[in-house]
Order: C-alpha cells, then sequence, then structure tokens
C-alpha cells in the first residue's frame, strides 16, 4: 500500500513538473518578440547593435534634419544632445510628429542608419517618455519645463 502511494506521488510531481516546463516555454515563446530593449543614440553609435536586432531608439527629432522623400519615405535624425543617428522610416507620421520633439522609435541599425518600422511620438505638450527624458539627462541636455 505505500508503494502504491509513493509512485503515485511521485508521478504526480513529475507531471507537475512537465506542467511548469512546458508552460514557461510557451511563454517564453509567445514573448520573444514583445521585448525590445532600449537605447539612447549615444549608445548605438558607441556599440553598434548586429543588424538582427530589433531594439528601440529615443531621444528628439533634430531641427533641420526632416526631410519628406518620394512617397511615404521620411528620413531624419534622432539625437540625445550628445550623439545623433539618421533614421528612415516608411509610413504616416502621428500628428504630433515635429522637429524638436521627443520620439521613440522601434526598429533595425543597418548600414549605420536606424530603419524604423514603428514610430511614436508625444501625446500632449509636456509629455516625453521616461527612458528619453533619462537619455537627455545622462548628456546634460534634458530642461524642465515648468507649467
Amino acid at each position: 500500500m505505500h508503494g502504491l502511494k509513493k509512485k503515485r506521488r511521485i508521478q504526480i510531481v513529475a507531471i507537475a513538473f512537465v506542467a511548469l516546463a512546458g508552460a514557461t516555454a510557451l511563454i517564453g515563446y509567445g514573448l520573444r518578440d514583445g521585448i525590445n530593449f532600449f537605447r539612447s543614440p549615444s549608445e548605438v553609435i558607441a556599440s553598434p547593435p548586429p543588424p538582427s536586432e530589433v531594439f528601440r531608439i529615443g531621444g528628439l527629432v533634430e531641427a533641420g534634419t526632416l526631410v519628406r522623400g518620394q512617397g511615404e519615405v521620411i528620413s531624419f535624425s534622432v539625437t540625445d544632445g550628445g550623439a545623433s543617428v539618421p533614421v528612415t522610416y516608411t509610413g504616416v507620421l502621428p500628428d504630433l510628429f515635429a522637429e524638436n520633439q521627443g520620439m521613440v522609435g522601434t526598429g533595425k541599425y543597418i548600414n549605420n542608419v536606424f530603419q524604423v518600422s514603428e514610430i511614436l511620438a508625444k501625446h500632449d505638450e509636456s509629455y516625453m517618455p521616461k527612458e528619453v527624458i533619462d537619455a537627455l539627462k545622462e548628456q546634460g541636455v534634458y530642461q524642465e519645463t515648468t507649467e
């Protein structure tokens, strides 16, 4: 009788372990594309990521660099005050996207140009993503707005 209870307990523990390992694997598989690391322009210039890596870059749209090309192609530079990274984007820009304004873009750094697949712009007069504020403070160019 005791041998049967012990065997049953071992089976339950083994099944629970397999279920936990399977759930962990499914969660990891589901999140593999949803995790994007943030980098400032200075970090990208200092150590360029491989072309296959998808990440986010944030900073201010550099004044005088916004160029609208043929069709929906737009190019500009994003800066954190310490370095600038050229950016290309194909698509429609958000309404609040402008020079000297904060932005965060998701994409890949290929041939020294950040090719953006998604752009997020500030949504009101005072908002700027925390990552962008931190990067600008690190470069010493962030100025608090008092309203």
